[in-house]
């Protein structure tokens, strides 16, 4: 499938997204010169937004060779492509630099989805007010 026609498919569906991160996102840094980019566009993200992975991880290209939006300028070190960035919010999850092939991929978003749910189910939730003047105790 033509890289140009691939990409114009995949924004169609990003582009219903808002454009501030805000949930959960897989950043898809890549770059048009880059030859593991093209064969992750046909191996696997030509099937992405139709898997439950990226309705976990929507998918969000963002071209290496463009001006960062704003609400992803905090991520830093990306040098190499493709490299997938997991954010939640403005918090990342983890990453994954590099494509060695679809199996590969598919492992490593299962590694991040899992670690994204762990880092949510950690998140303690604040104490209910029930009037308690000794909030500094636990609940």
């Amino acid at each position: 499938m033509n890289r140009f026609y691939l990409l114009a498919f995949v924004f169609t569906f990003v582009s219903a997204a808002p454009i501030k991160a805000s949930a959960a996102e897989l950043l898809y840094f890549y770059s048009d010169a880059c030859n593991y980019c093209e064969q992750w566009d046909e191996e696997v993200g030509s099937i992405y937004g139709k898997t439950q992975e990226s309705k976990i991880l929507k998918l969000r290209p963002v071209d290496i060779h463009a001006e960062i939006p704003s609400d992803i300028e905090h991520i830093k070190g990306i040098v190499y492509t493709p490299t997938f960035v997991a954010i939640d919010g403005k918090r990342e999850i983890g990453r994954i630099v590099g494509y060695g092939g679809d199996i590969f991929f598919w492992q490593h978003i299962e590694v991040l989805i899992n670690d994204m749910k762990k880092a949510k189910s950690n998140i303690i939730p604040p104490c209910p007010d029930n009037g308690n003047s000794n909030k500094h105790l636990s609940c």
